[in-house]
């Protein structure tokens, strides 16, 4: 497994790719939705196998010290083999070294037993996003 970060086009190009295929295609979240304007301005990590994006997300810096990753996925054909696990380490461990104190997301409510599991606590009421119940989590960064 290949892993990137970085603005590139190519690196854009795979993420909406596999962004399309998870969230317009499988959660039918409309396209226009999805593809939000936001990712001119924020790198995205991708993990490749085969040359293949298998998962992605967008590393959003939020205020000084927190930062917020969106538009997180893994390929079906993927999903269930730790992929998400080293990504979300990666993209914490990378934001650590910038000197972010403090992780937020959103999440799928499907996918809250996922983000407990990483050490996330959630931090809103569940609402509406897209048509998808979800909530807003966060996790301190700590130092190990």
């Amino acid at each position: 497994m290949e892993y990137f970060f970085g603005k590139e086009e190519w690196l854009k190009a795979a993420s909406y790719y596999l962004r399309y295929q998870v969230f317009v295609m499988e959660q039918e979240i409309l396209a226009e939705l999805e593809f939000d304007g936001k990712d001119a301005y924020y790198p995205n990590l991708l993990f490749f196998e085969n040359n293949q994006p298998i998962a992605t997300l967008r590393y959003q810096n939020q205020e000084t010290n927190r930062i917020q990753f969106e538009r997180f996925c893994v390929a079906k054909d993927f999903r269930k083999q730790g992929i998400g696990q080293k990504m979300l380490d990666f993209a914490e461990n990378k934001a650590k070294t910038e000197g972010y104190t403090e992780a937020f997301l959103i999440a799928e409510l499907t996918a809250v037993p996922f983000y407990e599991k990483q050490g996330y606590i959630s931090c809103s009421q569940p609402f509406l996003e897209d048509g998808i119940l979800c909530i807003e989590m966060q996790k301190p960064l700590k130092n190990r």
